[in-house]
């Protein structure tokens, strides 16, 4: 996952491959709480790991439930519908699948058994309308208490004693806010029609309908076979108790396959992208996507758990829809307007009012940042594609989906035809981890960048000039790849050692460079299988890298390795010829410098911290004898390229010269 302040997605031109999805959001907590309240013990498949389950499954373990993990799967150890604690705070972050059904199940829990129980959110969940469900809750007679605003969470349920609850007539509640109040009573109220039939009855239009039916096919397979006439009411029947089916499985989650759908519409061009995890056959209201990817052009195959989908029209075909029944999707659909061949319009989205963020006005003014013209409404969105695309840094407003679906935009050339196109900004990518952690990583997987398209920065300079801490920090900034380019020709040099090879046998050497056996996992690099993670550190590792590094055969058999680490979203490259010979044509150049005595300060520094000894007088002779070597070298001799950037890094610290290279990168974006 990206952790990064903001992520830079080049310009994309093709997709292709197949992406497995995780568990679905809305499939997953509903599971959790059913296992939750049932009796026995649930197996549970495939769950999604990402922040709205946590604060769940931190939510349940605090009321008593039990957990235990095996491999990939979770035992869940329910309450059997008694309260196991009596007073609990439970933080549930901006997750409203936890929130609204949690505060019905504790209350008539904390009303029927004696109990009290806090449940609060980040700032935004306390935005968030929660009044309808308390009005169903109280007029049931549970006792819930306002923290805050009047309607809006922060929630104490129950206030310590036991209440009779009024059952005889039906429980009503609004539903044309969210359909997570209604949920959220179909889930609680199971608990307390132990003597006789419990009715909610709708007010108004239901919205979202395709995720009551999700609740109720769950239900079914907790015991609980609700009875409905249509949306407008629905009776539990008298002795309904949970039980635990044994073991289930959550499918994938058909809100985050619409990105895949839209990806394989716009530039599954050659072949098509795969997603697997989901299929036709999916219980998931969001699954009625693909007919509005057809709908606009998009080749779709599919069967049970998987999909394949490629481009059909191009440009896209612009279309209007009602999208009450795929909301959470249809933001997907406002980034694939951008590439219609007219303006599309969105109706029946007011619930993006109430989300993770106020959706409509945040998708109105980033789609009109990259050039769209965009008309909006209490409940619709209508989209005009750009003229003329604008680079543009998105904002994501701690919204999951608005990261995601922003990432879109990055294809920009293919329907622009502007050449190379141009890059995306995601700001704070890390929103992501609310359903799908490892999102873009998924996502990079399957793209192919435009040519030359994917942006280098490069830090060159001598040996112990501290490039590649600089080159370090810099890439964890960015969310970059980093090659460190002498790890490559020290490895070449272990790798001789071990052969048998002479360091002066440059055809052999060669050899073995273009063949080496190289795996780099995080700070561990891989040798033919073995970690030589500290014996690459080592000073003598490094004067044999120097004397390898002076054989041209040895350079070009290390080139291709080289350029091969140019991979979206983009390197940082630390070596001695990064910015001269391998990539020459790189965005910005660093060439860091600093005195022979400050170098060998450092360097006696590092060794006398990790109990080696050392002589700064040997040192600095060797450092400078190292200097010659690289500087009178044939092929790639040490030295700035024409257009660097330098920077003496004597007397600076590492944060100074980090501070300094972003400037002098973010200068280059255009953003």
């Amino acid at each position: 996952m990206y952790s990064t302040a903001f992520l830079d997605l080049p310009p994309l031109v093709r997709a292709a491959g197949t992406v497995r999805l995780p568990g679905s959001k809305s499939i997953s907590n509903r599971v959790l709480l059913l296992a939750g309240l049932a009796e026995g013990t649930t197996a549970v498949h495939d769950l999604l790991d990402s922040d709205d389950t946590r604060v769940m499954l931190d939510a349940l373990a605090a009321l008593g439930c039990g957990l235990r993990r095996d491999g990939a799967v979770l035992h869940v150890t329910g309450l059997g519908g008694r309260l196991h604690a009596r007073e609990a705070k439970l933080f549930l972050g901006n997750a409203g699948t936890a929130m609204r059904p949690l505060t019905a199940a504790l209350a008539v829990l904390a009303a029927t058994q004696g109990g009290a129980f806090e449940l609060s959110g980040v700032p935004r969940m306390h935005e968030r309308p929660i009044g309808d469900l308390v009005d169903a809750l109280r007029g049931l007679g549970c006792p819930v208490a306002d923290l805050g605003r009047a309607g809006y969470p922060p929630l104490r349920v129950g206030d310590g004693a036991a209440h009779a609850l009024r059952t005889d007539a039906p429980i009503r509640v609004r539903g044309d806010v969210s359909s997570q109040f209604l949920t959220a009573l179909l889930l609680a109220l199971p608990l307390i029609a132990g003597e006789r039939d419990v009715a909610i009855e709708v007010d108004g239009e239901l919205i979202s309908k395709p995720y009551i039916d999700i609740t109720l096919r769950l239900l079914e397979r907790f015991g609980i076979s609700v009875q409905r006439e249509g949306y407008a009411r629905f009776v539990i029947p008298r002795g309904a108790q949970y039980r635990s089916p044994g073991s289930i499985h959550v499918e994938g989650d058909a809100s985050s396959a619409s990105y895949f759908v839209a990806l394989g519409a716009i530039a599954g061009v050659d072949v098509p992208v795969r997603i697997e995890g989901v299929g036709l056959d999916s219980i998931q209201g969001d699954i009625r996507f693909v007919d509005a990817a057809r709908a606009m052009g998009a080749v779709v195959d599919g069967g049970p758990g998987w999909l394949e989908v490629r481009r059909g029209a191009w440009p896209l075909k612009a279309l209007t829809l009602d999208c009450n029944h795929i909301p959470d999707a249809a933001m997907t659909l406002a980034m694939m307007a951008l590439y219609a061949d007219g303006p599309s319009r969105l109706t029946g989205i007011a619930s993006w009012r109430v989300k993770e963020t106020d959706r409509i006005d945040a998708m109105a003014a980033e789609l009109r940042k990259l050039g769209a013209t965009v008309v909006d409404g209490p409940d619709f969105i209508e989209v005009t594609p750009p003229r003329r695309w604008q680079a543009a840094a998105l904002h994501t407003y701690d919204d999951h989906r608005m990261a995601m679906c922003g990432s879109l935009a990055a294809f920009n050339p293919l329907s622009a035809g502007a050449g190379a196109g141009l890059p995306v900004r995601i700001l704070d990518p890390r929103c992501v981890a609310k359903t799908f952690p490892d999102y873009f990583e998924a996502l990079f997987d399957l793209v192919t960048p435009a040519p030359d398209g994917v942006p280098v920065l490069t830090v060159d300079g001598p040996t112990a000039s501290g490039k590649g801490t600089l080159a370090a920090e810099l890439a964890a900034r960015l969310g970059y790849h980093l090659l460190d380019s002498g790890a490559l020709y020290r490895a070449t040099a272990l790798a001789a050692q071990d052969a048998g090879i002479s360091l002066e046998d440059e055809p052999a050497l060669a050899a073995l460079a273009g063949r080496l056996e190289l795996c780099f996992t995080g700070h561990q690099v891989f040798l033919a299988g073995r970690d030589i993670t500290d014996p690459l550190r080592l000073e003598s590792t490094g004067g044999m890298a120097s004397r390898v590094s002076i054989h041209p055969a040895v350079r070009q058999a290390l080139h291709g390795l080289q350029l091969s680490f140019r991979r979206v979203p983009g390197l940082v490259a630390d070596g001695r010829d990064m910015g001269t010979v391998v990539f020459p044509g790189a965005e910005l150049k660093v060439f860091l410098t600093a005195s022979a005595d400050a170098r060998a300060q450092r360097r006696h520094k590092q060794l006398i911290s990790k109990g080696n000894p050392a002589n700064i007088g040997d040192l600095r002779a060797d450092l400078m004898a190292r200097d010659e070597r690289d500087k009178n070298r044939a092929v790639a001799p040490l030295k700035p390229a024409e257009d660097a950037m330098l920077l003496d890094n004597s007397s600076l610290s590492v944060e100074s010269s980090v501070e300094q290279v972003m400037g002098w990168w973010q200068q280059r974006r255009p953003f």
